[in-house]
């Protein structure tokens, strides 16, 4: 049994090399005053180091507690159980660059991680094709302009709409004059049914490519007018595609444009075998991506695939993750978590709080200014960057998380000699 301890700083300029900084830092704060005398902190010396009561004259914790004075007690240490270390004085940790906050307590989600990756939403995807062949008179949008619904995009002249229009033009005048010789009892119901008919089939045609009946009157009251079609946006969105240039002859059905809209976007899992069946329809999913640190965003799982894939033996699904900030894009990698379960309550620390000694991790639970407690802790999984506690620590608590390494060295510094010593 150790009867008096006392610190050795200069005799083993060794350790201080080990240490620097930290080492001065935390020179003991009581020396052994004379037999029988009181030290600076009123500590009475005692016969064997120790006063009345099984306390360290030393650390000034209890003689079975103290840490620095029983380093080996360390590895035998349950989950919840902990030594004590007493620092030199209320500012040490301080002066160390010792941070400590309050442990994290909240509810963490079960659910299945995987791989995704982010893509357009196919159902508001769309390729703006040219309606009738011709030549692009003009352009009106390009890459990155939003647009509105039927907004146009492009105008085109072709020979064909010229000829439909005039067509539809001509037969308007036959069924007029066709009305005004049946009303003069001039010509038959025959002959009226059949202008009739003929004007439809010609204002159907240009109504299929988007030109209306007061289009068709305007360009018969101005016969002298070019006839140019527009191509329209199909839906409200982006444009991110362009081949139209003005000038150029298209075909019909040749794309100008790409349009997406951007408020929604699919998200891709990869989803190991093993997780599949955990997986429905309706659950959040929560992405993280590496390149837009800091942002969680979420989504709801809508397809489940029916099958792996044949190589990597991995599910697939899909989440629609809404981007009304359009941070995200097509072809971004993500990290995501489908949430089976709503969980339970659990107590997190980042994973520089815990320090491993002897194989365990520890935690250093602040008591006061100039004490801690190390105490022995399990872990469970990692939520997110932090892990999980299991046993060993209770909500509330406050524990050192930065610069922790500094406590760790005053902890174990009597293992190399400069801790305690006999009398």
């Amino acid at each position: 049994m150790i009867t008096h301890i006392t610190h050795k700083w200069l005799g083993i300029p060794g350790l201080i090399q080990i240490f620097g900084a930290v080492a001065v830092l935390f020179v003991s704060g009581c020396k052994p005053p004379p037999a029988g005398g009181v030290d600076a902190h009123g500590c009475e010396a005692k016969s064997g180091g120790h006063v009345q009561g099984g306390i360290c004259q030393e650390h000034f914790v209890p003689e079975g507690l103290c840490g620095i004075c029983n380093p080996d007690k360390l590895a035998g240490l349950q989950a919840g159980e902990s030594l004590q270390l007493r620092l030199a004085s209320v500012q040490s940790a301080d002066v160390a660059g010792v941070k400590s906050a309050k442990v994290i307590e909240g509810r963490v989600a079960d659910g299945v991680e995987c791989y995704a990756e982010f893509g357009f939403n196919l159902n508001k995807f769309a390729q703006i094709a040219s309606p009738v062949s011709g030549v692009i008179q003009e352009v009106t949008v390009d890459l990155g302009s939003r647009v509105l619904e039927r907004q146009p995009v492009a105008r085109i002249w072709s020979a064909q709409i010229a000829e439909a229009v005039a067509k539809a033009v001509f037969t308007h005048q036959t069924l007029e004059r066709e009305q005004k010789l049946r009303t003069q009892q001039v010509t038959s119901e025959k002959n009226l049914q059949e202008a009739e008919a003929a004007h439809r089939s010609a204002c159907q045609g240009l109504r299929t490519l988007g030109i209306t009946e007061d289009e068709i009157e305007e360009r018969r009251r101005k016969p002298e007018e070019t006839v140019l079609l527009d191509a329209r946006a199909p839906f409200a969105g982006e444009i991110t595609g362009r081949t139209a240039v003005r000038g150029s002859m298209v075909e019909m059905g040749a794309p100008l444009f790409t349009i997406v809209d951007r408020s929604v976007m699919w998200a891709d899992l990869a989803v190991p075998e093993a997780g599949m069946s955990r997986l429905k329809v309706g659950q959040e999913a929560e992405f993280t991506v590496e390149s837009l640190a800091g942002r969680t965003f979420k989504g709801q799982l809508t397809w489940i695939s029916a099958e792996l894939d044949e190589s990597t033996r991995m599910g697939r699904a899909r989440v629609e993750v809404p981007n009304a900030d359009g941070l995200l894009r097509a072809r971004m990698f993500a990290k995501a978590t489908v949430l089976t379960d709503s969980g339970s309550e659990v107590l997190r620390v980042p994973p520089s709080a815990i320090q491993r000694i002897d194989g365990k991790p520890f935690l250093f639970v602040k008591k006061e200014a100039d004490l801690f407690d190390a105490r022995a802790v399990r872990l469970g999984s990692k939520a997110g960057d932090d892990w999980i506690i299991v046993d060993g620590l209770k909500a509330g608590e406050e524990v050192a998380t930065e610069h922790v390494f500094a406590l760790k060295s005053q902890l174990l510094i009597s293992r190399l000699g400069a801790g305690c010593a006999d009398d």
